[in-house]
């Protein structure tokens, strides 16, 4: 039988004999000018940005705030990336203003996001109980969204899905398509594209839905998003409710345009969302801006972030 060897054991390690530093020889990442400003009634909206901390999220949301101002001055696009989340926390008012002040000077959604805008623009409310629907087989069969979406692809040759879709709720006339984003940027001449996945959408399911019509237009619609992405040198990108259809749909429209010779190096890419996901945070952030970009990741609800984000544009714009 083998000896056995020493038995290991830890010593306590003698406290005096640390070295200490100065405290004012030594780097702080907060000093006094960084302090946040009092809460003050009355204050107006840009006393209030400029009394926030200039720290972490607070300085991250000027940052980009300045990013969407620099590239409307200067010719430049911002693409703005949204999924359904976004319409149904309200904030379609919100984008639009964004798209009037050429802040955004494109859009692109997910097949939810383009739902949720026609079914605001057709009825005034959207956003199902998920859960009450799945019981008796009745979610996602609201029989005018399935079938106006279907009518208003078919027959198309290539249009684009978002375009398609923006041009049919305006030639309707919906009731409220004041407030339908697609609609605003088909009148407006403003590129907003659609991204479907086949069988994520409730009008999938629809005996109406045509898979070569929606197939097709949002093949178009990638097209035409290759061609936003190829000139967003010097602009802007966000994804704000995406976590993985969108953020594919961006990385791939990046690597065509870069094939194609475009350089599209030194932007500002930008991920809002309730939690930083893995797709948006290596395919919008890390990935795209590794040739010298900037990445920005706020983390908060869009309720909160976005009108946060609008209104301090809107203030520099202003200004």
């Amino acid at each position: 039988m083998a000896a056995a060897g020493k038995r290991w054991r830890a010593r306590e390690l003698d406290l005096s004999l640390v070295r200490t530093v100065p405290l004012r020889a030594r780097a702080s990442k907060v000093g006094i000018s960084d302090l946040a400003g009092r809460p003050k009634s009355g204050k107006t909206f840009r006393a209030f940005m400029a009394s926030l901390p200039p720290v972490l999220a607070a300085r991250d949301l000027d940052r980009l705030a300045g990013a969407m101002v620099a590239a409307a001055r200067h010719g430049k696009g911002s693409l703005f990336m949204m999924g359904g989340h976004v319409v149904k926390t309200g904030l379609s008012p919100v984008i639009l203003e964004l798209v009037r002040m050429r802040a955004v000077t494109a859009v692109a959604m997910n097949g939810a996001g383009a739902i949720h805008d026609l079914e605001l623009a057709s009825v005034g409310r959207t956003s199902e109980d998920v859960a009450r629907g799945l019981k008796d087989g009745t979610f996602g069969m609201a029989g005018e969204t399935g079938r106006f979406m279907a009518d208003a692809l078919a027959g198309r040759r290539g249009e684009g899905f978002g375009l398609a879709l923006g041009r049919a709720i305006n030639d309707a006339r919906l009731p409220y398509r004041r407030f339908s984003i697609l609609a605003a940027c088909a009148a407006m001449g403003i590129p907003a594209t659609v991204h479907v996945a086949l069988g994520t959408d409730i009008v999938h399911q629809h005996p109406s839905a045509r898979g070569e019509d929606i197939g097709r237009e949002s093949m178009a619609d990638f097209r035409r998003l290759c061609g936003v992405v190829a000139a967003l040198e010097g602009g802007v990108v966000i994804n704000a409710g995406s976590a993985v259809i969108l953020p594919e749909v961006f990385l791939k429209a990046l690597t065509v345009a870069r094939n194609l010779g475009h350089r599209v190096r030194r932007f500002t890419a930008a991920n809002l969302d309730m939690l930083q996901a893995y797709r948006p945070r290596m395919n919008v952030l890390i990935r795209p801006t590794a040739g010298g970009g900037t990445a920005i990741a706020i983390t908060g609800h869009h309720e909160i972030t976005i009108p946060l984000l609008a209104q301090a544009v809107a203030e520099r714009i202003g200004k």
